[in-house]
């Protein structure tokens, strides 16, 4: 299988690098399945229900969240009736969607999509994110219930990233990391076949302070005192994410690359 993931979509910059490049990868990359992080791509803070349509309508099978899953309001309910949007497993026992859901690729193929929250660094705490996964990776081993599996692990150290890439070693497809919005250059698959990245970056204008316009943020490194709200920025953005082939019988990868298109980031993807 061909699998694309993308990185954290940014507010409007973000999206409209979504509508423009994914329809044209896909048909060129022949793409079988494809996971977009969508948790900052309404202004910057979660996601509505009417920007997760556009994310679908643009070529998306699966869109993930993190811990921003609920800042827009409408996520609340709109994720009970979409089935295609999956939340952190480990986020809280009662919030509503799912964490780990098992979806039809091209031909009929399964594939599981599940995300994760780290807790190193992270502002509030979350459940352990490894004993999450191992349940759910023995409910789904690929090459048998699943012919291929991907995870998004969402945090902010790179050590737990890559802790939770060799947890899952043999286990998953793909392990992707999430939410500091830079892209890694570890692209690598692990040595039982695992697909890992640290982290895929944003789908966002780079021109920018991690997706916001840089004079707020500045102000608040140089002066320690806030002044006006993060706003994202609106410059051309950089499609950023993992482009990883798979084995159906045994489902473990067989290439990976990275993907940046469109904007200020040197451009990368399979050739």
């Amino acid at each position: 299988m061909k699998i694309l993931f993308l990185g954290d979509v940014m507010g409007r910059a973000g999206r409209a690098a979504i509508t423009e490049h994914l329809p044209r990868l896909r048909a060129e990359w022949a793409l079988d399945f494809v996971v977009v992080n969508g948790e900052n791509a309404t202004s910057g803070m979660g996601l509505s229900g009417a920007h997760a349509e556009l994310i679908f309508a643009a070529g998306a099978d699966v869109v993930t969240l993190g811990d921003h899953a609920f800042d827009q309001k409408d996520m609340l309910t709109y994720i009970e009736k979409e089935t295609r949007i999956i939340r952190p497993m480990n986020f809280s026992k009662k919030a509503p969607g799912i964490g780990a859901r098992v979806f039809e690729a091209t031909r009929g193929r399964k594939v599981l999509v599940t995300q994760v929250l780290g807790q190193v660094f992270m502002k509030r705490p979350f459940d352990d994110p490894f004993s999450a996964l191992d349940a759910t990776l023995r409910q789904y081993p690929i090459g048998g219930q699943v012919q291929a599996s991907l995870v998004d692990i969402h945090c902010e150290a790179t050590s737990e990233k890559m802790a939770v890439g060799h947890f899952c070693d043999g286990r998953a497809s793909i392990v992707v990391g999430t939410h500091t919005h830079v892209p890694t250059a570890d692209a690598m698959i692990l040595p039982r076949g695992t697909a890992y990245l640290s982290d895929a970056g944003m789908c966002g204008d780079y021109d920018s302070v991690i997706g916001m316009e840089k004079e707020e943020p500045l102000r608040r490194f140089i002066t320690g005192m806030p002044k006006a709200r993060f706003t994202p920025a609106a410059g051309e953005a950089t499609l950023s994410g993992l482009y990883v082939e798979t084995d159906d019988l045994t489902g473990k990868a067989t290439r990976v690359e990275m993907v940046r298109q469109g904007g200020r980031l040197a451009q990368a993807g399979p050739a």
